[in-house]
């Protein structure tokens, strides 16, 4: 599932290819998708233009001039798709076809990839946010129960994160994620921010390097830990795997576990 450094750089590139784009026709083929008519759907986007596209924790948001938005989110294996002509692409959950006889189509074989019509904003901070602080976090934490990975992957806590980043960023801490939320002491927390911005923006660079021009999809031979290839930590600690909430997890014995 993509997460927030994919995320970031597939909004910037499709910003640059969509904005100033009008919307000539929407092709629903979900219906069930959707979370409000098709009709209704249609009006809203139809005869449009696109003001921007950015990120929106886990979420692609396409706002239109007219103030609506499009949120994308693409599960597990959602995928996006620009060109021009006919859309060839099988399992089309819903498509935008523009003035220009392009087309813009989230495409999803499992069926899960879900797009709404003006999403309700999320209270969570963003994981990048000036809100997602020291204070912040730890008045969280105290209150939290389960392990600080949990706390990390739910979205109603703080937006972006998800499986694979939040054992990264564990890892460069030094906490297990098997910790509980409320032992963190107070240096580890602060070493948790800074982990979380130093880890989301190294990949976001390492993703851009490797495919600049990127729209769907995961690059994820450059992790440290959440990759199946290695064995070993970069200081040569084995790589230990297990499920936590039905999630595989990657660690190592060099993070602390908080008890």
């Amino acid at each position: 599932m993509p997460e927030l450094p994919d995320l970031q750089v597939f909004s910037r590139n499709l910003n640059k290819s969509l904005a100033g784009k009008t919307v000539k026709e929407v092709i629903v083929v979900e219906k069930k998708k959707l979370n409000v008519t098709v009709p209704k759907f249609k009006k809203a986007i139809e005869g449009q233009v696109i003001k921007s596209v950015y990120r929106d924790g886990k979420e692609l948001h396409v706002a239109f001039e007219n103030g609506n938005v499009l949120g994308l989110h693409l599960m597990l294996r959602g995928q996006l798709f620009i060109g021009s002509g006919a859309n060839e692409q099988k399992n089309t959950i819903i498509e935008l076809r523009f003035t220009d006889d392009s087309y813009f189509a989230m495409v999803d074989f499992q069926k899960k990839a879900t797009p709404t019509l003006d999403p309700k904003p999320k209270a969570s901070p963003d994981a990048l946010s000036a809100d997602f602080n020291f204070k912040f976090l730890q008045q969280k934490l105290s209150e939290a129960k389960g392990s600080i990975k949990a706390f990390l992957l739910d979205q109603d806590k703080v937006k972006g994160i998800g499986n694979a980043y939040s054992d990264e960023i564990l890892y460069d801490c030094g906490v297990s994620p098997f910790s509980a939320c409320n032992k963190l002491p107070e240096a580890k927390i602060k070493a948790l921010i800074q982990s979380v911005r130093k880890v989301l923006k190294e990949a976001e660079k390492q993703i851009e390097k490797a495919q600049p021009d990127i729209i769907s999809g995961e690059i994820r031979d450059f992790l440290v830990i959440h990759n199946s290839k290695k064995k070993h930590s970069p200081t040569g600690s084995e790589i230990f795997t297990a499920s936590l909430n039905s999630r595989k997890t990657y660690y190592t014995d060099e993070q602390y576990l908080y008890k």
